[in-house]
């Protein structure tokens, strides 16, 4: 919940400049996200709350990075526009899967590969931001990591929508919903 409320905090600290609060807000969200992530695991404390609100909180903070240096024209809107829409078309996909009667497909590992490089990505142009010295450096970083974060972020939406219309195709079972296969005696 404390990386939820950060959310606003670091979106604001961005759009007014401050990247180096930003930076520590952000580290400190991953920190606590890490650390949950491993109680969780470790206690066996893991939830279905947990499992939905975790890659929302990630998309938030990649919404928030976006949204706050696109609207101090430190990246273009474009970048933007593409990895919304690609959030966007995983929605559409989940309400089809919903109407279908299935729930949301399980997370792929490709689609945490791009995550982690949007998560990581957008932070190093950022740290540029913060300290200009290492700018020329963190900058096209940060910017190739970002970009390869973006086309594998489509890329997992793409085997998404082909999982999700292989769900779709799939006829429901007619019955009681009792397998024959694991009845005793057959």
């Amino acid at each position: 919940m404390l990386r939820l409320a950060l959310v606003p905090v670091f979106l604001v600290l961005l759009v007014v400049g401050d990247y180096v609060a930003a930076l520590v807000v952000l580290v400190v969200a991953s920190l606590t996200d890490l650390l949950d992530g491993f109680l969780a695991r470790r206690l066996g404390q893991v939830t279905r709350l947990g499992q939905l609100l975790d890659p929302a909180a990630d998309r938030l903070y990649i919404f928030a990075a976006l949204i706050g240096l696109a609207a101090g024209d430190l990246v273009p809107w474009w970048i933007v526009v593409v990895i919304v829409l690609r959030d966007v078309f995983l929605l559409v996909l989940g309400v089809i899967l919903a109407n279908h009667g299935y729930g949301p497909l399980p997370v792929h590992q490709l689609g945490k590969v791009a995550t982690f490089a949007l998560f990581f990505g957008l932070p190093v142009i950022m740290l540029g931001l913060a300290f200009p010295a290492i700018e020329p450096v963190s900058e096209p970083i940060g910017w190739a990591i970002t970009i390869w974060g973006a086309f594998l972020y489509w890329w997992a939406g793409i085997i998404y929508a082909i999982e999700t219309a292989r769900a779709v195709r799939i006829p429901p079972v007619e019955g009681d919903g009792t397998s024959d296969t694991l009845e005793s005696g057959r």
